[in-house]
């Protein structure tokens, strides 16, 4: 398969029955330009929306009726062959709405009591792949195979779900499944969604062993590479101003990068998210976002959504050609770069089973170490562990036989690790796997309770408060660094202290972070804290004991301030080593929308890098629309590390060691 391209655009079009027309102002030299514009060098285009028509002549669905006959896939497809536009094709798997009016008895129902509601409720229905729908739809995938043979299937809304609808439930008791068995339910469906995942691709290698599939959920879940293994490329949803925040998409790329696939970044053109017509973002924001998406081993795609009439819309092209044109001229800087990464988050997700997309504790993680500058992955259970410095637990993690055969090779190399709450215990008892020079001594009972660091904290020593859970625990031959002190009793309605929680108990004795050797831990789940509190104190502590451990091994330091990402990444065809330094000032607007919009330059920013010898030159690149700017850095180097004044930031700045 070829390499999947750098600047693709994912162009929603879901078109309702009841818009008067339907692509008849569709203008094959308009969308050329727009693409052009836009230096869009790829764009995933419909052949069924969510609604459930097809937008091209059909015998395995029907054509969008407004459409009157006008094949626009096939239109389109050939605007994009003309000017060499990659176009993969997009097909709604999991929702279909004229379906779902017509065959109602093939939806998913999420609960044995649900009840489907058609009329008063606007939204789409989600169908059950273990229905005669699983038949339609790949009649449709092998349809559109014939007709256009495209280079990519994309098909959307696409995994396992809890299905109670009747035939799931013959299925299961045929089989001698008990549909109210979780754990039952959780493997029929498992199997159903492999199933659904074999019939498609089926459908598509019948007729071309090159073009992608790629099944999107939204998410890629930590620990289930089976599922990832559908794909041929993942393609990562991460719009910043549609609820997932600015730091959601560097987690998800930490985990993509260790799945051995190529990944793109998924963001929107939108204010808000998906259906947004008349939405912008700034370009300062696309400018961002793309330049991310590069810096964290992505590909970059940008989401749109086509006016019913198919007119595509100049000004979205460029917006979009102002992140793409910088993008284009970045690509010599990104292409095959490996990144260089110190730390290991290793997933409580995928360790605990845990609901939702992660866990508060994998979330506080990733951004206690995005913000402090560490190079880091997001890993499960089946990663090589050899290649990092330092290995988190984070909150939640009990070490059962299987993660301790591989914890006991990794730590008998020289690697080291950080615990904290409950990570570090054994699964089948209350005792800890591995001498982190304490004694476990059973849960503590405040929530909150307090820390005392023994460390030089910036507001000094003082008890600080700390909202999530922790653990007793008896020193033995650890070296303390922060101390855990009760509150004087919990809050009830019987007894209650100020308008939030009781004060702390003075004389602290208990510790609350202890080292020993290449092993640390913290009593609380101190994770889970950052990410929902955000304290100061709270990442003063994790990033005092992680600095404590991994010492002066660290690829890169830098004096970024906290919003500040950085990457850092070698080429090896180049033999050069490229810091991705990126920073832009995020603000809240309307209810909880985090935008970009002022890119403000720093200036003053230092940078150290771990290189095998001292570099021929060093250069700072920067890029302005499609011009790069290459000034030379002076530098030093010593023992293994060279030191630069990179100077100034200015949204993206490549800090590039010759070798």
């Amino acid at each position: 398969m070829k390499p999947l391209r750098y600047r693709q655009v994912h162009l929603d079009f879901h078109t309702s029955e009841a818009v008067p027309a339907v692509g008849n102002k569709f203008d094959k030299k308009r969308f050329q330009e727009a693409l052009i514009a836009g230096h869009v060098d790829s764009i995933t285009l419909f052949s069924k929306c969510h609604h459930g028509w097809a937008y091209h002549p059909s015998e395995a669905n029907t054509i969008h009726p407004k459409l009157n006959g006008f094949d626009l896939l096939g239109a389109q497809l050939e605007a994009c062959r003309e000017i060499g536009v990659n176009a993969p094709v997009y097909i709604s798997a999991g929702l279909d709405e004229k379906y779902a009016r017509e065959h109602s008895h093939h939806l998913s129902k999420s609960r044995p009591d649900v009840a489907f509601n058609f009329a008063e409720k606007p939204g789409y229905h989600g169908m059950c792949y273990n229905t005669p729908y699983l038949d339609v739809l790949v009649a449709q995938i092998e349809e559109v195979m014939q007709r256009y043979n495209p280079t990519g299937i994309f098909l959307d809304i696409s995994c396992e779900r809890v299905c109670y609808c009747n035939s799931c439930l013959k299925s299961m008791r045929e089989r001698g499944l008990d549909p109210l068995n979780p754990a039952h339910m959780k493997q029929f469906q498992k199997e159903v969604y492999a199933n659904y995942c074999r019939r498609c691709e089926e459908a598509v290698r019948k007729y071309n062993p090159d073009t992608t599939i790629f099944h999107n959920a939204g998410n890629i879940e930590s620990g289930r590479r089976d599922i990832a293994g559908f794909d041929t490329h993942l393609e990562l949803e991460s719009l910043p101003t549609g609820g997932w925040g600015y730091d959601h998409f560097p987690m998800s790329a930490a985990y993509a990068r260790t799945l051995g696939k190529e990944f793109l970044g998924m963001t929107g053109k939108f204010h808000t998210s998906w259906g947004e017509f008349g939405g912008f973002k700034h370009p300062n924001a696309l400018r961002y976002e793309a330049a991310l998406s590069i810096s964290q081993g992505a590909k970059c795609s940008i989401g749109d959504q086509l006016h019913p009439t198919a007119e595509i819309n100049m000004s979205t092209y460029n917006l979009i050609g102002k992140a793409y044109a910088e993008v284009e001229a970045k690509e010599p800087y990104v292409m095959d770069a490996e990144h260089i990464v110190d730390v290991a988050i290793l997933s409580s997700k995928a360790h605990t089973n845990a609901a939702g997309r992660t866990t508060d504790s994998d979330t506080g993680a990733s951004r206690a170490l995005l913000e402090g500058k560490y190079l880091f992955n997001w890993v499960d259970q089946h990663e090589d562990l050899s290649k990092y410095k330092l290995i988190i637990l984070p909150d939640l993690i009990r070490v059962d036989s299987e993660l301790k055969a591989k914890l006991d090779t990794y730590l008998s190399n020289g690697g080291k690790m950080l615990c904290s709450g409950v990570s570090g215990l054994k699964a089948d008892s209350d005792e800890f796997a591995y001498d982190f020079g304490v004694e476990y001594e059973g849960k503590n009972e405040f929530v909150p309770n307090y820390m005392v660091p023994e460390y030089e904290a910036l507001n000094g020593k003082t008890a600080y408060i700390m909202y999530q859970p922790a653990v007793n625990v008896k020193c033995t031959d650890g070296k303390v660094e922060a101390l855990l002190e009760d509150s004087y009793f919990n809050r009830t309605a019987e007894h209650f202290c100020s308008h939030q929680h009781t004060p702390n108990a003075p004389d602290a004795d208990r510790p609350g972070a202890v080292l020993k050797g290449n092993l640390g831990y913290i009593a609380w789940n101190i994770f889970a804290d950052y990410a929902t509190k955000g304290e100061y104190h709270v990442k003063e502590l994790i990033l005092h004991m992680v600095s404590a451990l991994i010492g002066d091994e660290r690829s890169i330091t830098t004096n970024l301030p906290d919003r500040g990402v950085a990457t850092y990444t070698y080429q090896a065809d180049e033999n050069r080593y490229v810091a991705h330094l990126l920073f832009a000032h995020t603000t809240k607007r309307g209810k909880d929308i985090e935008i970009i919009e002022d890119i403000i330059p720093l200036y003053g920013i230092k940078l150290t890098a771990a290189t095998p010898a001292k570099p021929k030159k060093v250069v700072r690149i920067d890029c302005t629309g499609s011009e790069l700017t290459e000034t030379e850095l002076e530098f030093t180097y010593e023992n293994g590390v060279t030191s630069v004044n990179v100077d100034k930031v200015d949204l993206h700045a490549m800090v590039v060691f010759e070798m």
